[in-house]
């Protein structure tokens, strides 16, 4: 009997429900409800709802009582009761569907903005490297510049020697 009541100082496990031994994929969830989503905003969805409907409550008017599963005496409690269930369930399928694409668009907004700073960055270098670009080339001398600078160098090496020659005029013979 004492070894039973050793065991209050150490803390009893936890206990694991049901519910906490299924294991529930919330992306396979999450697929589930956007092809719910998708299914029901189609037309071929509403038509075939509409058919449905159509026929159940024809069935249950026109034919004999005997035949009738949900008479049109008790206010088609049964197609009440199908159609609540179905748009209880719509709704928060609907709406976690919608959260998923919210959390798609929010994650490619951030992707373009990102590309959008990217590209802006890239933009910027490229501009700074195309006005160095233009910086470098007014320093590179042309052809024509350079024509000209020896041109000037020619015409004051002619006027030193021309001046050279006129100073140092001597006549032949006298030093």
């Amino acid at each position: 009997m004492a070894r039973k009541w050793d065991n209050l100082e150490t803390p009893v496990k936890t206990r694991r429900s049901f519910f906490s031994r299924l294991s529930i994929s919330q992306e396979g969830i999450g697929r589930v409800s956007e092809g719910f989503a998708r299914a029901m905003g189609t037309g071929g969805f509403l038509l075939g709802m509409t058919l449905f409907v159509t026929v159940w409550l024809s069935w249950n008017t026109m034919a004999p009582e005997s035949l009738q599963f949900d008479p049109r005496a008790l206010n088609f409690t049964l197609l009440t009761l199908i159609l609540s269930l179905q748009a209880s369930y719509a709704a928060p399928l609907i709406l976690l569907a919608q959260n998923r694409q919210d959390d798609r668009d929010r994650v490619k907004f951030e992707q373009d903005r990102q590309r959008a700073e990217r590209n802006l960055n890239d933009t910027e270098y490229l501009a700074r490297e195309v006005a160095a670009l233009r910086l470098a080339i007014e320093d590179i001398a042309t052809k024509d510049f350079v024509q000209d600078e020896m041109q000037q160098l020619l015409k004051q090496i002619d006027s030193r020697l021309d001046a050279g020659k006129n100073d140092g005029k001597n006549p032949k013979g006298s030093k």
